[in-house]
């Protein structure tokens, strides 16, 4: 039986979603507390890949096991015996093909910056506090809506067999003293959203314009685009499934 989980981590101490050798990840703190609870071995596949230092607000997994599971109880045991930053929010029997990553449909991110210095939101959003032309850059998340191929705000030498994405909604808005960006697309390459972020704010502080962000992308080259902002004021806020 196949059983998608619906869960949210803060990743200020994980180095990511994924297992790696000497560090903690949420997939093996996740894999361990499910194996413990459940008297069995499982291992997690997750809907996708989140680096050092980034937030998930929404994010999937989905493992196999031979019994039915009482989901109210077993996600009252898992955030009884999580650590604190990470939270379970449901768990769902779906059919057996069922996979949490090939078959979502859209994905949203959220990068925050704080444009005033704030101690409780040090690792929860990027402290910049230039003047950034939030109008200009909008304009330039519109044009975003108008290209597929987004090789150059992808990290190199990454194994994928395309650089297509279909981004369905880009914009900036403006709260109190956050400006948050929000991206929605059917796939993400690696470091995508934190470059494309870099890139904008390079044109909010004029230093690009936005024939220079259509010569970026018709590029293909990561080096003409802008800087990756830090990874502490990203967000994987929501994955859509046709089934969920």
């Amino acid at each position: 039986m196949r059983y998608f989980i619906q869960f949210a981590y803060n990743g200020t101490h994980y180095h990511g979603w994924q297992i790696q050798p000497n560090a903690s990840s949420v997939q093996e703190t996740l894999n361990k507390a499910l194996s413990v609870l459940l008297n069995s071995r499982i291992i997690l596949m997750g809907a996708g890949r989140t680096d050092t230092g980034v937030h998930a607000e929404e994010m999937y997994a989905h493992f196999d096991y031979d019994s039915d599971i009482d989901s109210k109880i077993l996600v009252h045991k898992l955030n009884s015996y999580l650590p604190k930053d990470i939270a379970i929010f449901n768990l769902i029997k779906v059919h057996d093909d069922a996979h949490c990553r090939f078959d979502a449909i859209k994905r949203t991110y959220e990068y925050h910056i704080n444009t005033v210095k704030n101690p409780f939101l040090q690792e929860l959003s990027w402290y910049f506090n230039q003047k950034l032309d939030v109008a200009l850059m909008n304009k330039a998340a519109k044009i975003l809506l108008q290209h597929t191929d987004f090789q150059c705000f992808s990290k190199v030498h990454t194994d994928v067999n395309t650089f297509d994405c279909t981004i369905f909604e880009a914009y900036w808005k403006v709260e109190n003293s956050k400006l948050i960006f929000t991206i929605s697309a059917n796939r993400f390459l690696r470091n995508m959203v934190r470059a494309i972020v870099g890139t904008l704010v390079n044109i909010g502080l004029h230093k690009i314009t936005l024939a220079d962000l259509e010569n970026i992308i018709a590029s293909k080259n990561r080096e003409k685009a802008g800087f990756s902002v830090p990874a502490h004021g990203l967000y994987l806020t929501k994955i859509y499934y046709d089934y969920l």
